[in-house]
């Protein structure tokens, strides 16, 4: 069983910045792909970013230029540095991974951190 837990979320002016982790833990064997979506009252999840274990990067177009996903292999985290934040990047943020464990391959959330931009 894999647990991820994010950390970093909170409220802030538009054009303001935040810093978002989420760290997996338990019997983890490897780690693929990592990445953040959100979902926002109303609206669906979608995703925001994904890094592979190789360190490429994917962004939704919404947050090109602004957001930036990065990864620490060893210490088993996914970061998600937001920056020029706008009231529309309001959202619950939540991580997620692709692991190789004891329990097999599976893919992991975290249980979402909420972000909040004041206009």
């Amino acid at each position: 069983q894999v647990q991820l837990v994010e950390s970093g979320g909170g409220l802030v002016q538009a054009g303001g910045s935040l810093s978002l982790s989420c760290a997996a833990s338990g019997r983890i064997f490897s780690v693929n792909a990592m990445g953040w979506y959100r979902q926002a009252p109303g609206k669906q999840r979608e995703l925001v970013a994904v890094i592979t274990n190789g360190g490429t990067t994917s962004y939704a177009d919404s947050v090109k230029g602004r957001f930036t996903i990065s990864r620490d292999n060893a210490k088993k985290t996914v970061f998600l540095q937001m920056n020029s934040l706008k009231p529309e990047d309001t959202a619950v943020y939540y991580c997620n991974g692709d692991f190789y464990s004891d329990t097999g391959f599976s893919r992991y959330w975290g249980q979402g951190t909420q972000v909040t931009v004041s206009s």
